[in-house]
């Protein structure tokens, strides 16, 4: 039979073998369940503690667990919400004359599960996202105070959602009684009609449950364009969190003027703060995503292997990137083979043969100068001309149709333009080339010769 004294006696020891952050947020919240036939019960509070225990901290708890109760211990972790109340819990006052542990770093009340991976220590930074990570950083750091609402926009598979559970994290890390919500938009739409069929109180309680949050993590807010009582819900839930200086941060795949049918008033409230894009990951940043990867999941990669990769391998998703590595490890494992260039170009043959041109930006502008008889010096210049500034707009839109470059990167090789003016050059080439059949002609031969 395990006592309370014993069982804070064991945490104590868990506490001594691992830093101090990672005890509050992982061990701590453990609670006694049993102790029978060797068998150690221990609760967990949710899911993914269980989860992150297990993959992490299991074999320190097996050695803990037999060091204290004096035999080897096997470990069942169990989620509480499945169990009976457990015998121990580490909220509950003891008498034992050991450590004193307040109660646990427990969320006072998790509004969508933050995914333990997720974390700004796992996140690879590089020239498109630095941006980005830092006003995340700065917001996690100061709630409610900084960059209030953070709209991260990009493509798919950049690390917007990482950003998003990397906030949730350190801010639950600083402040564990913080009610961090994270959701994203479409499950927001799904909740909400779900509450509107339930006559008694079910939209007050939906309505109560988001606006009296700390913070607001919504993942993918493009979702609720075109849906009208989602979006008068979520700019009511807006409103009411940024009155009492509560956190919002959102994601999404495009800038919010560019996403169709957002109304006008959610648009101007995303600009009230911080807006950073996070742009494709350079060569370099791939390679750190990939050795990053490896590390992780314990994958022998070389930096020969880890650049032939990254080069071959042409996307700009980052899951797509990672999920290229377990495809390698596992040919690998299965095939008892070391990882080499040489079972890389086996394992992605399909790929390398199928490799499209990587467009370069300076070709792009040569290409479309003299199509239309003028410089490239013309093009980057500040004329105004219109024999200047038409092409000059296509080469804008090409630019990012064409190649990873974001806004402001592509602002920056026309003499520093802001990210504005390119954002208004290819909305209107977007639209001309719509009914102007000559302009659509142009831009098809452009990118025909460009792709080669």
């Amino acid at each position: 039979m395990t006592t309370p004294h014993e069982w804070y006696l064991f945490l104590d020891d868990l506490k001594n073998q691992v830093q101090d952050h990672e005890f509050n947020t992982w061990l701590r919240p453990l609670s006694f369940i049993s102790r029978e036939d060797g068998l150690l019960r221990i609760g967990a509070p949710a899911p993914f503690y269980k989860q992150w225990v297990t993959d992490n901290y299991l074999p320190l708890v097996e050695r803990m667990a037999a060091f204290r109760f004096g035999e080897p211990s096997a470990i069942e972790i169990v989620v509480l919400e499945d169990e009976s109340a457990p015998a121990i819990s580490p909220s509950e006052p003891s008498s034992a004359t050991t450590t004193d542990f307040p109660a646990p770093a427990q969320p006072a009340r998790q509004l969508g599960g933050l995914d333990p991976r997720y974390t700004f220590d796992r996140f690879v930074v590089g020239k498109a996202n630095e941006f980005a990570h830092a006003a995340s950083f700065a917001v996690a750091n100061n709630p409610g105070q900084t960059y209030n609402p953070l709209f991260i926009y990009g493509g798919v598979g950049l690390g917007k959602t990482h950003l998003l559970h990397a906030i949730g994290h350190l801010v639950r890390e600083k402040n564990p009684a913080m009610q961090v919500c994270y959701i994203d938009a479409e499950k927001f739409t799904n909740e909400m009609i779900s509450s509107m069929r339930h006559q008694r109180g079910g939209m007050q309680d939906f309505k109560s449950k988001y606006r009296n949050v700390d913070m607001l993590l919504m993942d993918d807010v493009q979702f609720i364009a075109g849906k009208e009582q989602t979006q008068e819900e979520f700019f009511h839930t807006f409103n009411a969190l940024y009155s009492h200086q509560r956190q919002i941060v959102v994601t999404s795949d495009k800038l919010s003027t560019e996403i169709p049918d957002l109304e006008k008033r959610i648009q101007s409230r995303f600009e009230w703060g911080l807006v950073a894009d996070i742009g494709a990951p350079d060569l370099e940043t791939k390679v750190a995503i990939l050795n990053r990867k490896a590390e992780t999941d314990r994958i022998p990669l070389t930096q020969e292997v880890a650049f032939f990769l990254a080069s071959t391998i042409q996307t700009n998703n980052i899951r797509d990137l990672e999920g290229a590595l377990n495809k390698l490890g596992a040919h690998s494992s299965l095939m008892n083979k070391d990882i080499t260039v040489e079972l890389a170009k086996k394992v992605f043959a399909s790929l390398i043969n199928a490799t499209p041109k990587e467009i370069q930006p300076e070709a792009v502008l040569k290409a479309v100068a003299e199509l239309h008889g003028v410089k490239v010096s013309d093009l980057k210049s500040d004329r105004k001309h219109k024999v200047v500034v038409l092409p000059r707009q296509i080469a804008m839109y090409l630019l990012r149709q064409m190649t990873p470059l974001s806004y402001p990167d592509i602002g920056t090789r026309f003499g520093g333009r802001d990210h504005t003016t390119v954002m208004h050059a290819v909305k209107k080439i977007e639209q001309k080339i719509k009914d102007d059949v000559s302009l659509k002609n142009t831009v098809d031969t452009l990118r025909k010769a460009l792709e080669g």
